[in-house]
């Protein structure tokens, strides 16, 4: 993995901090599901039960990633914050 990647992938979990607006839940969820993909890989756990719902959307976005390298999430996840800046 690139040095590269690496700093802008920690540059760009810096910038989402500073957004003016606050992205849709779509992206939202998008978002964490990239980074945990990045940062931790596959899925891990027993997804939530029915009453947490917000864990429960959160569980299903990073487990939709599973598979997904630890790089080509982190340019995902590069790419998605540029686009949202």
């Amino acid at each position: 993995m690139s040095t590269e990647l690496k700093v802008a992938f920690e540059q760009a979990s810096q910038n989402v901090q500073t957004l003016e607006e606050r992205p849709s839940i779509e992206n939202l969820l998008r978002l964490y599901a990239l980074y945990k993909q990045a940062s931790e890989g596959d899925v891990q756990g027993e997804r939530p039960g029915l009453m947490d719902m917000k864990g429960r959307a959160k569980f299903d976005a990073w487990a939709s990633l599973q598979g997904m390298g630890a790089e080509e999430a982190m340019r995902a996840y590069v790419d998605l914050v540029e686009s949202l800046l």
